[in-house]
């Protein structure tokens, strides 16, 4: 039992709950939620609770109506005298334009707890420089990230970890663990399979011999036949947790037979229930269900949904390899090649569908470690809009190393990020969910070079009403052109690039019109090199539809979109001015 909490220090949590509220007001701004009133000299309040509590604070505005807010400037009044910056007060003052439900206002306030203690341990423990950063490795950069998502500001909720698990577990400690293994009965499961891939190919490249060696006598020792049964990877804190109390009859039953730790160590990613193997780089991800609630949602995994998961892969997989624009822009993915889950619990026979469904599951997912080249290095692409603890931004560092200009930096990440998603949209009407933790880049020379996206199965969409084959027929989520082009406003230049262009702009790197004109450029170049798929959706529109990710949140803590309808879970604010609008966009020769 770990009692040590150093970190909640009174320092430590001042600096997190400084940053967390000027983040809150800037995204809540930026989604109209608030409207900060100027009073000159680039100052803005913001009054609350009939004038009772006053915020104060410099702040630049910027393209997509984004707000940089000076943390050092922000200050706090109650009834006209100086008081401490307090997140979660924050979120009670904001509680009558917020309208958060009552029944989960106190679950969104444990989530801001839990992201303010995230943040005091990051602050407490320190991390490695930006400079640093530009020679280290992918697992070194993944757990040095403080910010976790950069528009939600409930990110690093976690709810379910205590401090014990906290430490062992949480992506930015980078503790190394070994995955628990179970058996799990074949017709209590079912086991989905990637072209070209058989059970066995799984578990041969997954686990040493002597692991199944040691797996199947530990069947035998349990009275029961090893043919019957499949292998199935656990979170430690999923079996500790759950799946020995939760479904402890199943286990007691032998339908689930704990078979112990795996040798392999691991690393958990961003996305904490993914874990990258440290032992062997070269085998896959795992990502399993992990029964916490995080940033709106229980991170569960669906064994009835994850059927289709490796075919989904394959067939986009196979689109992307066979793309001439695809394969110049060194543009890939990591497929997810096969997926498990348990089915033969009682929650299986529930009249009403739970997440206690998705608590017993597991997928394998390519390591990008297999794709790098010579003089190639990865990185996810949530770095680029990291700061480090001195406030030093990874993305100026990185520019300032590649010695090639700011201009040219950014126009080989747009080639390499942007280029190949509006491809993607525009000649195959495919969207993904490309935001920094779903991007891995590799980079040389300290210039990101190509990108390989991941979480495929979950997050992609096929735009239009295209013929599928029956097995990936659900990705087929038809919508009309305006919001087909969301899939680039929202995800890409609202999710990402408003960001990496708001930090490049206040570090005097590049200013935000000269990054928004190499957009532009980005998307005129495509659409000259391939005239008339431009025509349909028009991403030099004037403006595009606001759609808001915190509104998400508030609107429902335990469950922000509905997975199989998303579109239809969208929250909108209006619109946004178009940062490459033809009528404003400045575009470089």
């Amino acid at each position: 039992m770990t009692y040590d909490a150093a970190h909640l220090n009174p320092e430590a949590m001042a600096h997190a709950q400084r940053h967390l509220v000027a983040k809150a007001l800037a995204e809540f701004s930026h989604e109209r939620l608030l409207a900060p009133e100027a009073v000159g000299d680039g100052r803005y309040e913001v009054a609350l609770c009939d004038g009772a509590v006053v915020y104060r604070f410099a702040a630049q505005r910027l393209q997509l109506e984004h707000w940089v807010v000076d943390e050092r400037s922000l200050s706090r009044l109650v009834d006209g005298s100086p008081a401490d910056l307090d997140a979660s007060a924050l979120v009670l003052e904001l509680q009558p334009l917020l309208e958060i439900p009552e029944h989960l206002l106190s679950t969104y306030l444990e989530e801001i707890a839990a992201t303010l203690a995230s943040a005091a341990y990051k602050r407490h423990a320190g991390g490695p420089s930006a400079d640093a950063l530009l020679t280290a490795d992918l697992q070194t950069v993944e757990s040095a990230m403080t910010e976790g998502h950069p528009g939600f500001v409930a990110n690093n909720g976690r709810i379910g970890f205590g401090l014990d698990a906290y430490r062992r577990y949480a992506p930015e400690v980078g503790r190394p663990f070994a995955l628990h293994w179970v058996a799990v009965r074949r017709d209590a499961s079912n086991l989905a399979l990637g072209a070209g891939l058989d059970e066995h190919a799984l578990y041969e490249g997954e686990l040493d011999a002597g692991e199944r060696e040691r797996f199947t006598a530990a069947l035998a020792d349990a009275d029961v036949d090893p043919a019957a049964y499949r292998l199935l990877p656990v979170h430690p804190w999923q079996w500790d947790a759950r799946l020995a109390v939760t479904f402890a009859p199943e286990v007691a039953r032998r339908d689930l037979v704990p078979l112990g730790p795996g040798k392999d160590v691991y690393q958990a990613q961003q996305s904490i229930r993914t874990m990258f193997n440290l032992s062997r780089p070269d085998r896959h991800y795992v990502k399993t269900a992990l029964a916490i609630q995080n940033m709106g949602f229980l991170r569960g995994l669906s064994p009835a949904y994850m059927r289709a998961t490796p075919a989904i892969n394959d067939w986009v997989a196979a689109l992307v390899e066979g793309d001439e624009t695809l394969t110049a822009c060194g543009f890939g993915v990591l497929r997810e090649r096969a997926a498990i889950g348990y089915t033969g619990d009682v929650y299986h026979r529930t009249p009403t569908p739970s997440a206690h469904r998705k608590m017993v599951a597991a997928l394998w997912r390519e390591s990008p470690v297999t794709r790098v080249g010579t003089g190639e290095r990865l990185a996810t692409m949530a770095s680029l809009l990291h700061r480090d603890h001195d406030g030093v931004a990874y993305a100026s560092a990185m520019v300032r190393a590649a010695g090639i200009g700011a201009e040219e930096w950014v126009a080989q990440y747009l080639h390499a990020y942007l280029r190949p998603v509006v491809h993607c949209l525009l000649a195959h009407d495919l969207a993904f969910m490309p935001h920094g933790e779903n991007v891995i880049l590799l980079i040389s020379d300290h210039v990101p070079r190509r990108a390989l996206m991941k979480d495929i199965g979950e997050e992609v969409a096929l735009l239009r009403a295209h013929e599928l084959p029956e097995e990936v027929a659900r990705i087929r989520q038809p919508v009309d052109a305006d919001e087909q082009a969301l899939a680039v406003f929202t995800d890409v230049f609202d999710g990402v690039l408003r960001h990496l262009a708001g930090i490049l702009h206040v570090d005097g790197v590049l200013t935000e019109d000269r990054f928004w004109a190499l957009v532009a450029a980005c998307v005129d170049r495509y659409a000259t090199e391939h005239p008339g798929l431009a025509s349909r959706v028009d991403l030099r529109a004037d403006r595009f539809a606001h759609s808001c990710l915190n509104r998400l949140q508030l609107r429902n803590t335990l469950q922000m979109v509905d997975l199989a309808s998303q579109s239809e879970s969208l929250i909108y604010a209006g619109t946004l001015t178009n940062p490459i609008a033809r009528a404003g966009a400045r575009v470089p020769a």
